[in-house]
């Protein structure tokens, strides 16, 4: 018998996302709650189910996350990222459209560390002639 549970791990600045799809209604748990009841904003919702809407998949899959680390915007993407990799265990030929959409790549953007002689990353400190 054939395993019908898929699953991938999404990871965006320093939050990581373990998503688990089973065949279902469309149903989206993250960390035990409801999309709608885990992110408030819109824009947050749309992040997290890109994946499934860009391969029609939306009401195919019951959708279980496990999320931490990091803000909303964060595990937003490591959710997207997570679904688009969990899709691919599903079927690979959706691999050509969720790369071109950019959603298997992980994003390297982080917060830059805090160097010794400046205020912040990169700031320095006000520059006085005399």
């Amino acid at each position: 018998m054939a395993n019908n549970r898929y699953q991938g791990t999404g990871r965006r600045k320093t939050s990581v996302a373990r998503v688990t799809l089973v065949p279902g209604s469309g149903k989206f748990t993250i960390n035990k709650k409801d999309i709608s009841e885990y992110f408030n904003f819109d824009t947050l919702r749309v992040i997290a189910k890109e994946a499934l809407e860009l391969t029609n998949n939306a009401e195919s899959y019951d959708v279980t996350v496990n999320v931490k680390g990091g803000g909303y915007t964060g595990q937003a993407g490591a959710i997207r990222h997570g679904v688009a990799r969990a899709l691919l265990e599903v079927d690979p030929d959706y691999r050509a459209e969720l790369k071109r959409a950019g959603f298997l790549t992980r994003d390297p953007r982080k917060k830059e560390r805090k160097k010794y002689g400046l205020k912040k990353a990169r700031k320095s400190p006000q520059f006085s002639k005399r």
